[in-house]
């Protein structure tokens, strides 16, 4: 097994890319969309459990999402913002293990790995449907998660299978949704980091009294609308100097 030094565990969707969990879905079924950015609202300000939100929307399909369709909105669509794919590439070269820990579906990771459009992770946490052919690129290990609370669990076991010391822990997310993943963290002694945080994470950790140790991107008020131009500014690959900071020069070199 591979020897890590850190775990870098973080949420994928408006966090390290502009899309969010369902948008391969309204690519399929643009009429959906109204009612899929309700639902997604609802689950990552923790108005309702992610299996609700999936039941609701799994209701509101006339047919299961199909590969070809996953595929086709891959093609079309998929981004990050500025640099993740460098950012996956730089942890990993310096043993630092890169988790992707999403309420997103497994079958986009499995396309989007297949496709070539990210570098392979050693871990992806997520939703376990839609699942699709994984292709040789694919993850070593996938964990199912099937409600927000799983991210801190999933995180919590590459942990203890990798004997990593909870001080070299980095947790990154942008909502309310990730805020249990974060009152994980906080006990334990991990590294947060708000990433194009949405006003539902910060009143969660307000109200959990969690401090965030560190905001990347924008930092959204209530009400605000987000801004996209401006998010895709923000180069991830800077947050290289911060994670070599916490680390110690001792334990890793940044390039």
């Amino acid at each position: 097994m591979k020897h890590y030094r850190a775990v870098f565990s973080t949420d994928w969707n408006e966090c390290l890319a502009p899309c969010g969990p369902f948008d391969y879905v309204t690519f399929a079924y643009p009429e959906l969309s109204t009612a899929l950015d309700d639902i997604f609202r609802r689950y990552t300000g923790n108005d309702i459990t992610l299996d609700a939100a999936v039941r609701k929307l799994t209701k509101l399909l006339p047919a299961p999402i199909h590969q070809d369709q996953m595929d086709a909105y891959l093609d079309r669509c998929f981004a990050t913002y500025r640099n993740v794919p460098a950012l996956i590439e730089w942890c990993l070269s310096r043993d630092i293990l890169f988790m992707i820990n999403t309420t997103g579906a497994v079958g986009y990771f499995q396309r989007a790995f297949h496709k070539g459009l990210l570098p392979p992770v050693p871990v992806v946490s997520a939703y376990p449907h839609p699942c699709f052919t994984a292709g040789p690129k694919k993850p070593l290990l996938e964990l199912p998660l099937l409600e927000t609370a799983d991210k801190a669990r999933n995180t919590h076991e590459i942990v203890r299978r990798h004997a990593i010391a909870f001080s070299s822990v980095f947790l990154m997310g942008d909502s309310g949704g990730d805020g249990p993943h974060f009152e994980w963290g906080r006990r334990h002694g991990a590294f947060l980091i708000g990433s194009m945080t949405k006003p539902s994470l910060t009143a969660y950790c307000r109200k959990q009294r969690i401090h965030i140790d560190c905001y990347f991107g924008r930092h959204y008020k209530p009400g605000e609308p987000r801004d996209r131009h401006h998010e895709n500014h923000f180069d991830f690959l800077s947050l290289k100097d911060l994670i070599s900071e916490k680390l110690g020069s001792h334990k890793i070199s940044a390039s």
